[in-house]
């Protein structure tokens, strides 16, 4: 529940500083879905490297994909460059698409971890399914901002 928390409030504050204080950058649900997921995907990166949320999301990989180590660490790097690409104003929309895609690629992860019982057990299947549905939303906000 956190990365949800990390996303709505960080985007939340955006957006009211960018319309309170008249920056017009910040007057934007785009640029501040960008900030937010940035945010989120710092946060959740970190799993990705720090133990015991790293051994449980290793856990979580299909057993017929190769090195689960190694595609942990590989994801977390993608997700800490996709934060990085959110915040630069160029990049901002590619990094949207390809956080899009390894959100969509990974979901078979959490559905694998639900019904098994195993990982990261942080909340049941459809609510993080919403949850999900709701960082694509951000992303898909990046993208037609």
């Amino acid at each position: 529940m956190a990365p949800l928390v990390a996303l709505v409030v960080v985007a939340g504050l955006a957006r009211l500083i960018g319309w309170l204080g008249d920056i017009a950058w910040l007057d934007s649900w785009s640029h501040a879905a960008a900030l937010g997921l940035a945010a989120m995907f710092a946060l959740t990166s970190s799993a990705h490297f720090l133990e015991p949320r790293r051994s449980a999301l290793v856990e979580m990989v299909p057993p017929r994909l190769p090195n689960p180590t190694a595609l942990v660490a590989l994801t977390g790097v993608l997700e800490i460059a996709g934060a990085i690409g959110l915040l630069i104003p160029p990049f901002a929309k590619l990094a949207a698409v390809g956080l899009l895609l390894l959100l969509i690629v990974m979901f078979p992860a959490n559905v694998r971890a639900a019904r098994g019982g195993i990982g990261v057990k942080t909340m049941p299947l459809p609510l993080r399914t919403v949850v999900q549905l709701i960082f694509i939303g951000a992303c898909v906000l990046v993208l037609v901002g």
